[in-house]
């Protein structure tokens, strides 16, 4: 090893600064002022002498005195080019001698296995074919160090190594000891009183180790996330009328027998507080600030919420400027009452500062395009800054996921009324690739592969494909979204798919579908949007020859309706329609070896029918969290209009609310109503398959189609006949979801008990077919179709099992009806979920 190489090994092991031990021989004399013409340069090679001069800047009279001499030197070593810098004096001429740093031949990790080499090259500053530092390598070193204690690496070990090359050239080689993982062995939390610690460890993104952590890494101690789960907390209690909170420390400890991290949270609680009034006040002439009433999202009697001061303060500061007021300040307020646990809440609205945006500078965004950035901004370089439109800003671009982290900050403008916008960025990977696989108990097996990109060639379009195969189906699908639709907060996407279902333990049949539809969608406000679309695809029937084997032909009409044995026997498999054979049974010998119904094999005589319909969504969102909520209501309203051409018309209506909130010990009580209804348009038929279809979606306990209407021509055979929907339909649930306490939150097991009722009825499609004699006359009452339609009201009691697993969300519901119709179908178990990976 070169001597070179063992001195910086035992520098950066010392934590002896490797910059420090750079040489720098000054005069040992007071030295004599002299002109810049007089320095020599020795020992350069790749630096030009001229550039070396350049750090010795004269002084008044062009003269190099001490200071300068000084100030040169320090210029040089910072310049990090050079190893060695020397002054000295020969022949009255001042000697700069140098000795530069060498080239970076290679760089190369050894011992690195969690992270990889193209990660660290990536961090680090020192580069191949670039000049070598010692400072840059050691500062490089406590980078990988730290870089591996972000991954939970504490214990890790950066050794630098640098072999010499000849002509001037090294190697920097970085030996990694990686060492183990340091976990979370335990979250605790002192003050608390309101709220359990299992419930505020839902809060933070913290977690303790496990059984599973091997499938996540949030047990990893970072001191950046225990510190945001600090304001997590804060948070949390604001929300819930917690005006005084405060989350004085996080206090992290390594314990050694535990070889982990033991995390407390100091917590005062302070009381809780409700709105006791709420109040607007103006200083602006001419502005009512009464006004403003209706964008207020605090009730008078609620629990004091920050959070909806804060959106209520943002809405109305928006609404102000837009009246033109543009320099308007909203500033909520609030006087405590101790005694009565209030908070009077005033909205003050007041002239602010006039600041102008100079520019808006973006800083980190290496791949997405600045427009996309700059469309989520409300206002523009010369504009009045309004701090409310720039935090919604903010807001948005976190949204789009395409960046790690997104921070806005102003500086400083050219004159004390003018601000800069920094917008910095830290992209991250939009691309998806996945292989989903599932199981339910009524769909079966099923896996999807599926490629998509959220931020296609860096403008913010969004693509995916997918290709999905099943046991009872399987599918093509293509989609394409345009946020930006000639510039306007419009979304333009289309989607195109070919699906299949095949016939099952609840179907005689299979549907294909092929479909294209296109949509727009824009958001109302900041919970509400509309989404506009126009659908069109084509459906056929696909069916067994076993299931359509009725052969009566009805243009012989004197032979329909006085038919002799043999033809009964051979030609009507069995069919009946006047009772000439005394059999006793009217028109039901067509279905004794299974026929299916009526309207599916007249579905299947009609051919592929194609659907032309335009529709809208109006989606209400106030969700605390998508994915899994526990505060917040949801409402979807959805009509579509069939008949711009195609084959069928209706009018289709549903409503879908849904209504989360928090109750005592963590339990979520979640209220789901729902309903709709198919209105005939026209002289055209319903459709079957246009009917509403309902099972567990409207009433667990019962199987998929398993609810309605339904054909009951061959009941007495001993098989309950196909379901045929119905064109009206509401239900009703309320379910209490609660952890299981005595596990731990990250293991993702709750539990559910729940009351379902609901009911489908009012089929309007065919009941009658010439083609085969299967019409209902005074002579034959039972040769149309025959099928139950009664407006029983369904209901069910269950419990449930809901696993956020490591394996995708799972669901396991066990549902006992306690009211049915005569015919439905019962399935008490189901089960359902899947993952992606």
């Amino acid at each position: 090893m070169s001597v070179l190489r063992a001195w910086l090994i035992a520098a950066v092991m010392s934590g002896v600064s490797i910059a420090s031990s750079i040489s720098v021989v000054l005069l040992p004399q007071p030295a004599v002022a002299q002109a810049v013409e007089s320095i020599v340069v020795e020992g350069n090679r790749r630096v030009e002498a001229e550039t070396v001069r350049s750090y010795f800047r004269p002084g008044p009279g062009g003269r190099l005195d001490q200071p300068a001499i000084d100030d040169g030197i320090k210029a040089l070593i910072a310049t990090g080019l050079f190893q060695d810098v020397r002054i000295n004096r020969a022949d009255g001429r001042l000697v700069v001698s140098v000795v530069e740093n060498g080239v970076i031949g290679r760089i190369a990790f050894e011992g690195n296995k969690k992270i990889k080499d193209e990660q660290l090259t990536a961090e680090i500053q020192s580069k191949a074919r670039g000049t070598f530092s010692r400072t840059l390598v050691q500062s490089d070193t406590l980078r990988i160090a730290e870089i591996y204690r972000r991954s939970g690496r504490y214990d890790v070990r950066v050794t630098p190594e640098i072999i010499e090359q000849p002509n001037n050239r090294v190697d920097l080689i970085f030996t990694v000891q990686e060492g183990a993982k340091t976990a979370v062995k335990s979250v605790e939390f002192v003050g608390n009183s309101a709220y359990s610690a299992a419930r505020l460890r839902d809060v933070i993104k913290t977690h303790e180790s496990n059984f599973l952590s091997f499938l996540a890494n949030n047990d990893i101690y970072d001191p950046d996330r225990v510190e945001a789960d600090r304001d997590l907390i804060r948070r949390f209690y604001l929300k819930n009328g917690f005006a005084d909170v405060q989350v004085v420390a996080a206090l992290t400890e390594y314990d050694p027998d535990k070889k982990g991290f033991l995390v407390t949270f100091k917590i005062e609680e302070g009381q809780q507080y409700r709105v006791g009034s709420v109040d607007f006040r103006s200083s602006i002439a001419n502005f009512d600030a009464s006004s403003m009433r209706s964008y207020s999202r605090v009730g008078v009697g609620s629990l004091y919420n920050v959070e909806a001061v804060e959106k209520s303060t943002e809405e109305m500061q928006i609404e102000a400027s837009r009246r033109g007021y543009a320099f308007a300040l909203v500033r909520p307020g609030g006087d405590r009452n101790f005694d009565a646990h209030t908070v009077s809440v005033v909205f003050n609205v007041d002239e602010g500062p006039r600041t102008y945006i100079e520019r808006i500078s973006l800083r980190g965004n290496t791949r997405t395009r600045d427009y996309v950035i700059r469309r989520e901004f409300d206002i523009s370089e010369g504009d009045a800054y309004n701090r409310a439109l720039v935090d919604r800003a903010e807001r948005r671009l976190k949204n789009l996921d395409y960046f790690k982290s997104v921070k806005i900050v102003t500086e400083p403008g050219s004159s004390s009324d003018r601000v800069i916008l920094i917008v910095d960025m830290e992209e991250k990977s939009t691309g998806d690739f996945s292989i989903s696989g599932g199981y339910s108990t009524s769909d079966g097996a099923l896996a999807e592969v599926s490629v998509s990109e959220r931020n296609l060639l860096g403008k913010g379009l969004y693509a995916k494909a997918s290709v999905s195969y099943g046991q009872y189906s399987r599918g093509i699908s293509l989609s394409f979204v345009e946020p930006y639709l000639l510039d306007y907060r419009m979304a333009l996407g289309f989607d195109t798919y070919w699906k299949q279902q095949k016939s099952n333990s609840y179907t005689s049949y299979g549907v294909t579908t092929l479909g294209f539809s296109p949509r727009i969608g824009l958001a109302l406000r900041e919970d509400t949007s509309l989404q506009l679309r126009y659908s069109l695809y084509q459906q056929s029937i696909t069916l067994a020859s076993a299931y359509n084997n009725c052969n009566n032909n009805a243009s012989n009409s004197s032979l329909a309706f006085n038919p002799t044995p043999a033809y009964v026997k051979n030609v009507l498999g069995g069919v009946d329609p006047t009772n000439a054979t005394d059999s006793g049974v009217y028109g039901y010998g067509c279905y004794g070896d299974g026929e299916s119904s009526l309207p599916v094999r007249k579905e299947l005589a009609n051919g592929a029918t194609w659907t032309s319909a335009i529709g809208y969504t109006l989606n209400y969102n106030t969700l605390d969290n998508n994915k899994n909520p526990t505060d917040g209501l949801l409402v979807d309203f959805k009509q579509d209009f069939a008949g711009v051409g195609g084959n069928v018309t209706y009018l289709k209506t549903a409503l879908d609310t849904k209504y989360y909130t928090p109750l005592v010990s963590e339990i979520v009580n979640v209220i789901h109503v729902q309903g709709g209804i198919l209105n005939k348009i026209g002289n055209n038929e319903l459709r079957m398959l246009d009917h509403f279809q309902m099972g567990p979606n409207l009433v667990r306990g019962f199987a998929s189609n398993g609810i309605g209407p339904r054909d009951i021509s061959y009941y007495n055979y001993g098989s309950s006949g196909d379901a045929l929907g119905g064109t009206k339909y509401w239900g009703a649930s309320m379910e209490l979801q609660m952890p299981f306490w005595f596990l731990p939150k990250e293991v993702g097991l709750k539990g559910a008990v729940y009351a379902d009722a609901g009911s489908l009825w009012g089929y309007q499609g065919p009941t009658s077919w010439t083609a085969t004699g299967e019409v209902n006359t005074k002579a034959c009452p039972t040769c149309g179709l025959q099928y139950d339609d009664s407006s029983v009201v369904r209901s069910s009691v269950g419990v449930g099992l809901i696993w956020a697993s490591p394996f995708g969300p799972l669901r396991f519901d066990y549902a006992v009806p306690l009211t049915k119709g005569k015919y439905d179908i019962v399935q008490e178990f189901r089960f359902g979920g899947g993952t992606s990976f």
